[in-house]
């Protein structure tokens, strides 16, 4: 495993972490969840992903990785970056959602006691909330460093212009912002437009999640959705509509692309990414040990010839 600093910090983070998102919930197998972790783990994957609503149902992820820390992995406690977010619906009732005080603190609160640690890592705000005040999220964020209940901040799926005002309410109080996390892929190009520019401004980190939008951009549905695959599941985000045979030709060509480096699609989609200079780690998902290390070998060759990517921007945009 290589390691990118994370902006202007001396904290490191994997090129590939590993997102509890789906696979390692409550209607998930714990046994499998543990090995995946564990495999992970002894790969130099040391970068946990998590957010109160990951499960389903919300809440089961952090439990069962707390469960995974107390089978052997708190032993290596110091040795891991585990980070947790607030922003979206938890509970029912005003206090349930958003990025109130009260939500944001009672959110971490019940975070740390669900994975049965001290502290997080990285706590983020999960998403950008019109209807509270930009100073009231973000000074919850700068107490819960001060309080040490979380080492850094970062913020999530932010429009620019509030990421801008929050990274400066926080260097006046000299509680800089660590870290950006968005969804950015091959398919999905929004951060190229104005975030990419404002990171290296801000120097500041940034993780992509969906990196594979949400399995599309793998070999599974070039033939069909298989009964196993994450579209066939009733829980999730992907679903079988969104498999459009117009995705379906783009993905067809962009694996005949990946063939000719010798990568199958997923690895291509993953070092197409991270051969960006404002990329610090692209977080995945794996139902199997099997997939996290075909993943994992993505970056073995991270390197793209400007024909390849002319070639792979002419058949997505």
């Amino acid at each position: 495993m290589e390691y990118r600093f994370c902006g202007r910090s001396g904290l490191q983070l994997p090129l590939i972490s590993l997102g509890l998102w789906h696979n390692f919930g409550g209607v998930d197998p714990y046994e499998k969840s543990r090995e995946i972790v564990f495999h992970a783990f002894d790969k130099g994957v040391v970068h946990f992903d998590l957010a109160n609503n990951y499960g389903p149902p919300p809440g089961s992820a952090e439990e069962n990785f707390g469960k995974i820390l107390r089978d052997g992995l708190h032993t290596h406690r110091d040795e891991i970056i585990v980070s947790s977010k607030a922003g979206h619906l938890m509970w029912n009732g005003p206090y349930g959602d958003g990025s109130s005080r009260k939500y944001i603190m009672a959110s971490i609160n019940q975070s740390l006691k669900r994975t049965g640690l001290e502290y997080f890592d990285i706590f983020y705000s999960h998403r950008y909330n019109p209807e509270t005040p930009l100073e009231e999220t973000v000074q919850a964020l700068i107490d819960i460093v001060r309080q040490g209940k979380a080492l850094y901040i970062g913020l999530s799926k932010y429009p620019v212009d509030k990421a801008k005002e929050a990274c400066d309410m926080m260097r006046e109080q000299n509680v800089r912002c660590l870290i950006y996390q968005d969804r950015y892929n091959m398919l999905v190009r929004r951060p190229e437009e104005r975030h990419l520019e404002f990171l290296r401004e801000e120097q500041l980190g940034f993780v992509a999640f969906s990196p594979l939008a949400q399995g599309l951009l793998t070999d599974r549905y070039l033939n069909g959705i298989p009964s196993d695959s994450r579209a066939a599941r009733p829980t999730g985000f992907l679903h079988p509509e969104d498999i459009t045979p117009e995705k379906i030709d783009k993905i067809a060509r962009l694996n005949k692309i990946a063939a000719q480096r010798g990568q199958s699609l997923a690895q291509m989609s993953l070092a197409w990414l991270l051969a960006k200079p404002e990329i610090t780690s692209v977080i995945t998902g794996a139902s199997s040990v099997r997939q996290l290390d075909n993943n994992l070998q993505a970056i073995a060759n991270t390197n793209f010839t400007p024909s390849e990517l002319s070639t792979i921007d002419n058949i997505i945009l």
